[in-house]
C-alpha cells in the first residue's frame, strides 16, 4: 500500500522538540491515521475513478475472475460510477455494461456503457433482456445509525437485486451483492446458495474496518431454480 512521504527540502521549518507535548503527539497520530485511512480515496483520484469503492470490485475480480472480455454486465446502484467504469474496462468495447441508479452518473463514459436513471424497486427487467453474464449490486440504504433497521433495509435491497439477477442472468452467470450483516444474513446466503452452484462470502481489504458490509457472491447461476 502507498504511504504519504513528507516533502524533502533544505530546511526543516519545524523546531526540534525533545519532549513533545501530549496534544502535539495526539494531533500527529490523528493526521497519520487519517492519511492511512484515505489511501484508497487518494488512489482512486489518481487513477481517475469517482470513488474508492472501485477497489472492492477489483479485489473480487482478482480472486474470482467474474467479468471477462465481451461480457454483458448489469450494475445496480451504479452511482457515482466507479464499478461501472471498471467493469467496462474489463469487458472491452465488445461487451456491454448497463448501470442503474436513482442518481445520475456524471462524467464521460465509454461507448459500450449505458445508464438508466431509475428506481430498482420499479424496474421492468423485460426492457433489459435476459443475456447478462454478471449482475453487480453495491447498493446500500441510507443509514439511520440503528443496526437492526439498517440491516433490514440492506436485506430489502439485496432481495430486490437477487430478484433482478434471477430474471436477467444467463445460465452459469455470476451475482455480487453487498449486504450489511444482521439477522437476515444467513437467510439471504441460503437463498443465494440454492440458486447458484457456488456461494462465496468475501470481505475486501479495501472496506473500511468499521464497516459491517460484506459481499455475497454467487457463481454458476442455475436458471431453472
Amino acid at each position: 500500500m502507498e504511504r504519504c512521504a513528507p516533502k524533502l527540502g533544505t530546511r526543516n521549518p519545524w523546531p526540534v522538540t525533545r519532549n513533545p507535548q501530549p496534544e502535539t503527539m495526539k494531533r500527529a497520530a490523528s493526521k497519520k491515521k487519517n492519511q492511512w485511512q484515505d489511501h484508497y480515496t487518494r488512489r482512486a483520484k489518481k487513477e481517475r475513478f469517482p470513488a474508492r469503492s472501485v477497489y472492492k470490485l477489483q479485489e473480487i475480480q482478482q480472486k474470482h475472475q467474474l467479468i471477462k472480455k465481451g461480457h454483458r454486465v448489469l450494475d445496480l446502484g451504479c452511482a457515482p460510477g466507479s464499478w461501472l467504469l471498471y467493469a467496462a474496462k474489463l469487458t472491452g468495447d465488445r461487451g456491454r455494461v448497463v448501470g442503474i441508479d436513482l442518481k445520475p452518473v456524471k462524467g464521460r463514459l465509454p461507448g459500450h456503457a449505458d445508464i438508466i436513471t431509475g428506481d430498482v424497486f420499479n424496474l421492468n427487467t423485460e426492457t433489459l433482456g435476459t443475456d447478462f453474464n454478471v449482475v453487480l449490486s453495491d447498493m446500500a440504504p441510507a443509514t439511520t445509525g440503528h443496526k437492526a433497521v439498517d440491516a433490514a433495509r440492506s436485506y430489502n435491497l439485496c432481495e430486490t437485486a437477487l430478484g433482478i439477477a434471477q430474471n436477467v442472468l444467463l445460465p452459469g452467470g455470476s451475482f455480487v451483492c453487498k449486504i450489511f450483516q444482521g439477522p437476515d444474513f444467513t437467510k439471504f446466503t441460503d437463498i443465494v446458495n440454492a440458486g447458484f452452484k457456488e456461494l462465496k462470502i468475501f470481505k475486501p481489504r479495501s472496506s473500511r474496518k468499521a464497516s459491517r458490509e460484506i459481499f455475497i457472491i454467487g457463481l454458476g447461476f442455475k436458471k431453472n431454480c
